[in-house]
């Protein structure tokens, strides 16, 4: 197994609606969504944004796109109209997520 960034098996977009930051991560490759599913729940991403996230995280899976959908619920601080942040609609969430660190068995790198 090595531990590598996710931006090595997934793209990812994002954006808000409201206070709610929504993050889309598609596998790059077939062989990877098992992967995303399995390491990249809902638990790990609020703790990942734990300083951004103030709510609840839903995670969606969506087999036929091999993608994942999270909701960052209060972690926009009031949303775009409100908020003082210099990205109060959540557009460089996915870069930050792409950052987080999973487990990828060797053979599939």
């Amino acid at each position: 197994m090595a531990l590598v960034q996710l931006i090595h098996i997934a793209h990812a977009r994002s954006g808000d609606k409201g206070d709610t930051s929504n993050i889309g991560l598609i596998a790059r490759e077939s062989k990877f969504y098992p992967i995303l599913v399995r390491e990249v729940t809902a638990e790990r991403v609020k703790a990942h944004f734990e300083e951004l996230c103030h709510g609840t995280v839903e995670r969606y899976e969506i087999p036929n796109l091999e993608a994942l959908n999270f909701l960052l619920n209060e972690s926009l601080d009031g949303g775009g109209t409100m908020s003082l942040r210099s990205d109060p609609q959540g557009k460089t969430y996915s870069t930050a997520l792409l950052r987080m660190e999973v487990q990828v068995p060797d053979d599939l790198l």
